[in-house]
């Protein structure tokens, strides 16, 4: 069931928080740049390289989105939602290189020491971009969710990796004040960058997941679990079942074998029911393709398509 294409933008919701998403990303790049300067601390100063990283890669995003939902053209058939999976990979891999950054500042302070100053001012700025990204950060998940977005997913992961970056400055700075102890902050730079390398790696994987097709597990279940209570009241069965997931859309196929005395008519009649079923269950959207086999010639001369 191939619907002709459509010219489809994405969703307000979308574009709004992507938008916000970007220009926040600007304004705390600013305020953490300045933190960073007026104190001189390693761990501000990682928290600013992450915010580098991160409107770059929003930016990116906030185009992505909207080439996502191109419709499908004379060279590519199946639309462009997979550059969704290049974005998410994108963040993932920026993440993973603001992390070695970090980690590269941290290990210099330990080498040549540390000096740190406007404690007080450094933390106000750190505690306010904190606040401002974590209300972004669980906004940008909740839409993404909603929309079934992996690329603004990645975005909030994106975001709220920023606020533990934060909140680990926050904790340096507060134990430096209270100890007068300043190896604090670069130990928490290090930090930092452990648990930024662990978030990106994760966007990388789950990227790379995506542009290898590979099968979602909780959505096979759920498409056999339908196949199998279509396929037990018409006295069918099916096979060869396939499907994948390219960003925004489901694709699904598979072979539906009826009775050899069945009309082509009725049988096309029950696949289109079947079809409309299976990619109703499909969230944002679902295109099924079957092939109709008698029972006669099941499995026969399908060596090609064998997985």
């Amino acid at each position: 069931m191939l619907p002709p294409p459509m010219s489809r933008l994405p969703s307000n919701d979308q574009t709004q928080v992507m938008n916000w998403s970007l220009g926040v990303a600007i304004v705390l790049l600013v305020v953490k740049v300045t933190a960073a300067v007026i104190t001189g601390s390693s761990a501000i100063y990682s928290d600013a390289a992450e915010s580098v990283t991160h409107m770059l890669a929003v930016g990116f995003a906030a185009w992505a989105l909207r080439f996502s939902h191109k419709p499908s053209d004379d060279t590519h058939h199946f639309g462009h939602d997979k550059v969704a999976f290049i974005s998410s990979g994108l963040e993932g891999a920026m993440i993973a290189a603001a992390a070695l950054l970090i980690g590269y500042e941290a290990i210099l302070q330990f080498v040549n020491g540390v000096k740190i100053s406007s404690l007080g001012a450094g933390m106000i700025l750190t505690g306010a971009a904190a606040a401002v990204n974590m209300a972004l950060g669980l906004a940008l998940i909740r839409v993404g969710k909603r929309r079934h977005s992996q690329l603004i997913r990645a975005n909030g992961q994106h975001v709220l990796a920023d606020v533990w970056t934060s909140a680990g400055v926050l904790v340096a700075l507060l134990l430096v004040g209270l100890t007068g102890w300043v190896w604090w902050d670069p130990i928490f730079a290090s930090l930092a960058a452990a648990k930024l390398l662990w978030t990106g790696l994760k966007l990388l994987k789950e990227s790379f997941a995506g542009l290898m097709d590979e099968a979602d597990l909780e959505v096979e279940k759920q498409l056999r679990d339908l196949l199998d209570a279509d396929c037990a009241k018409y006295g069918l069965s099916y096979h060869n079942l396939r499907h994948r997931h390219s960003g925004r859309t489901h694709w699904v196929e598979l072979h539906l074998v009826f009775p050899d005395e069945m009309t082509v008519h009725r049988a096309h009649e029950i696949a289109t029911e079947i079809e409309a079923e299976v990619a109703a269950t499909l969230e944002p959207d679902g295109r099924v393709i079957t092939h109709l086999e008698p029972r006669s010639a099941e499995h026969h001369e399908e060596d090609w398509e064998v997985r």
